[in-house]
């Protein structure tokens, strides 16, 4: 009979060989790449000391020397006192590829944040499927993922590509929130090797799915330069997030600097007196935020139009901003998309969104045309429309044509919609309007009078039409306030629209069509 000690024994033994299941050969290989171990990864994450794994002696049955965790690792934690369910990779054992018991091991892990309404962390170093395992591996591969959709907009998750991340092993992190890599992880659907095979063009992983890449297409929402730069990101990341819908976002540090202060003053003069001089947007939102703080989501993914999270009064807001530096500010389909993503993220998660407004319109050109601009664009018109957090918009200058509506005009959707007094609301520049309306008279006037005649036609136009009075006078903008009040305006704003409701009226249909 065997005794209590010899049993604790063996458990330290199995536990022992479980913390390093491909042994001595594993730690080499991972001090020649210079990675962590899977687990150390899940602890580099998560706060100091709070890793509980789960499922650490799993492994393939009826096989005597089956490794065990059998390539993921599985557990919780917290991250900032909250808690957070992590599964990670482990690329020493069988090249971190799915089976039936890695499969069952992450799904778990799922079903664990499902029932107790918290984040998931995946972090993904992964060759895909296995291959020796046949079309078990495909079956259990598609049987994980789809608890992604019971989770998608009900938990946060974030995943985090390290390494290789190929073949199916793609669609797991595609269909996360957000995804975040390092700048040498790629990722793609097939390789250099099996694209020249078939197709005969050569590329490398770099150009094909390299991080950088990745991020330019818009797949990947930010690149870090380290694994723990990328941990830090999620973890910052997170603190703007609830750990569920069915929670508020955590509130941070309220009622910081309840008066006007100089940094709001500097807002009355950034505007530059030229409708052709572009200035950052970046400088508004540092001054229109609690602390200045502004985490960005993709911001090297079509930059003329600037995503993130920022804090009102202590609160989590989203922000959705033009960048005239990048295009003049300018909606093109490539930004649309980059929109009403943001736009539904925010929405899932009981987030309030700042639209803050500089925009020409939508870019003209054919290439855009062909580019599908006008369904890109309809998706992030549709986000909008969708939404049913608190929304405030505030116009710093140009809202023209239909970038005034996709850019949270109070018809579409706006719960208050705020103009500085530089702000232009038309349908379009007075440059475009005389080139149509003032066409024929130009066309008689004597020739060296034209220059004067278009000139007097644009100052006009600027004075009379493209001006935040006309909009005020008719109500389609609720106040035009001083710049240097905006942080404040925002504040009181969202207070009025703490209690919003997310209800709408009945409607039979199982879902809307989106335009895809």
């Amino acid at each position: 009979m065997t005794g209590t000690q010899e049993k604790l024994a063996e458990l330290r033994k199995l536990l022992e060989i479980a913390e390093e299941p491909a042994g001595e050969a594993a730690i080499e290989k991972r001090r020649k790449k210079g990675i962590p171990s899977a687990r150390e990864r899940a602890r580099m994450l998560l706060d100091p000391g709070t890793f509980v794994e789960l499922g650490a002696l799993m492994r393939q049955s009826g096989n005597t020397n089956a490794i065990y965790g059998d390539g993921v690792v599985t557990g919780r934690g917290y991250i900032d006192g909250r808690p957070v369910v992590v599964i990670s990779h482990d690329q020493t054992v069988y090249g971190g590829s799915v089976s039936e018991v890695f499969a069952r091991k992450a799904r778990a892990a799922m079903e664990f944040a499902y029932t107790n309404a918290c984040p998931v962390v995946v972090i993904n170093d992964s060759g895909g499927a296995r291959i020796q395992d046949g079309v078990t591996s495909l079956a259990w591969y598609a049987n994980m993922v789809t608890l992604q959709e019971d989770l998608s907009g009900y938990v946060p998750m974030v995943a985090v590509m390290l390494g290789k991340c190929a073949a199916g092993s793609v669609y797991g992190p595609i269909n996360m929130d957000i995804l975040v890599a390092t700048d040498d992880s790629y990722m793609f659907v097939t390789g250099p090797e099996v694209i020249k095979a078939v197709t005969g063009e050569s590329i490398s992983a770099e150009e094909l799915g390299g991080a950088k890449t990745l991020e330019r297409l818009g797949t990947v929402h930010h690149v870090a330069r380290t694994e723990q730069d990328a941990y830090t990101w999620v973890r910052e990341y997170l603190s703007y997030l609830p750990s569920s819908c069915l929670e508020q976002p955590p509130i941070v540090n309220p009622g910081l600097e309840p008066e006007i202060t100089d940094s709001d003053r500097e807002l009355d003069k950034i505007i530059p007196d030229s409708d052709k001089v572009g200035y950052d947007m970046h400088e508004v939102l540092l001054r229109i935020f609690d602390d200045g703080a502004f985490h960005e989501i993709s911001p090297n993914t079509s930059p003329n139009l600037i995503t993130g999270f920022a804090r009102v009064d202590g609160r989590p807001v989203g922000v959705v901003a033009n960048q005239p530096m990048a295009l003049g500010g300018a909606l093109d389909a490539a930004c649309s998309d980059k929109g009403a993503y943001f736009i539904r993220l925010c929405n899932a998660y009981n987030i309030p969104i700042i639209y803050v407004v500089d925009t020409p319109g939508v870019l003209p050109g054919v290439e855009e045309e062909n580019n599908h601009v006008i369904k890109r664009g309809g998706r992030m018109f549709r986000a909008l429309l969708e939404a049913t957090v608190p929304i405030v918009t505030i116009v710093t200058r140009k809202a023209y044509g239909g970038g005034y509506a996709v850019m949270g005009c109070k018809q579409l959707g706006a719960d208050i919609a705020l103009a500085w007094p530089t702000a232009r609301l038309a349908v379009m520049g007075a440059e475009s309007m005389v080139s149509i309306v003032g066409r024929k008279q130009l066309a008689a006037a004597p020739e060296e009078q034209r220059p004067a005649l278009r000139q007097n036609m644009i100052d006009f136009y600027n004075a009379t039409v493209a001006t935040p009075w006309t909009a005020a006078e008719r109500g389609y903008i609720d106040a035009v306030i001083e710049p240097s009040a905006t942080r404040l305006e925002i504040r009181k704003a969202l207070q009025l629209l703490r209690d919003k409701g997310a209800v709408r009226k009945h409607n039979p249909r199982k879902h809307s069509l989106f335009p895809m």
